[in-house]
């Protein structure tokens, strides 16, 4: 069975979906090829980095909203060994981090590459929208950090990533993480584990059923 994974890295839910999505794999005994599909919760550039709280507060109407949200976020994370750090988190664009992930995955490092982006956003505090950061990401996860800095330098990949940017808005992707099963089935939202594997049982069944 094929999953696509709509998510963005600076996405702390699709940190989360994605951990649980791995959860529920661990007990399902089907076969399965995940694939990662970019989605940019906030495709606006960001010309100088600045405290990810900040630009929260001024988009959710201050500190004082954010401080719970953050907080609710960091205490699910840690159910699940996730190690979120709100107070270090840089905001970035991501459209770069999305090349580096499209790179690595050709390379056989997609999955990898985005678990260390995540943890690289949210629990080290670098700012994923530098090239400089995203190469040593690179080389974290085991490429060549001086080849992914050639690439993030030039424009391959550019008309790629937006062209499946565009997609995800053409077949109705709103929100990330969205998880869509066998091209059709569409689950929205960090799902609990349990509620994932129901619904590969389920997708299972029905492809069965259509033959």
């Amino acid at each position: 069975m094929e999953i696509d994974i709509y998510a963005d890295v600076v996405c702390p839910w699709c940190w989360i979906g994605r951990r649980r999505l791995d959860l529920a794999l661990a007990s399902y005994e089907g076969k399965v090829t995940v694939r990662q599909r970019p989605f940019q919760l906030d495709p606006t550039p960001v010309t100088e980095p600045r405290p990810l709280l900040t630009a929260l507060g001024e988009k959710f109407g201050g500190p004082g909203r954010v401080g719970p949200m953050v907080s609710q976020v960091t205490e699910i994370g840690a159910t699940i060994g996730l190690d979120f750090h709100f107070e270090r988190a840089i905001a970035a664009n991501t459209f770069d981090a999305h090349r580096l992930i499209g790179w690595a995955d050709e390379r056989g490092r997609g999955a990898e590459m985005v678990e260390a982006l995540h943890r690289a956003h949210f629990t080290d505090g670098v700012d994923i929208g530098s090239a400089e950061v995203l190469a040593a990401v690179a080389a974290e996860v085991g490429l060549d950090g001086a080849e992914a800095r050639r690439f993030l330098d030039s424009e391959a990949g550019v008309a790629e990533l937006t062209d499946e940017l565009a997609a995800a808005h053409q077949i109705g992707v709103t929100s990330v993480p969205t998880f869509v099963f066998a091209g059709k089935y569409v689950v929205s939202g960090a799902q609990e584990p349990a509620t994932l594997l129901a619904a590969l049982a389920e997708v299972e069944r029905r492809e069965a059923a259509d033959g």
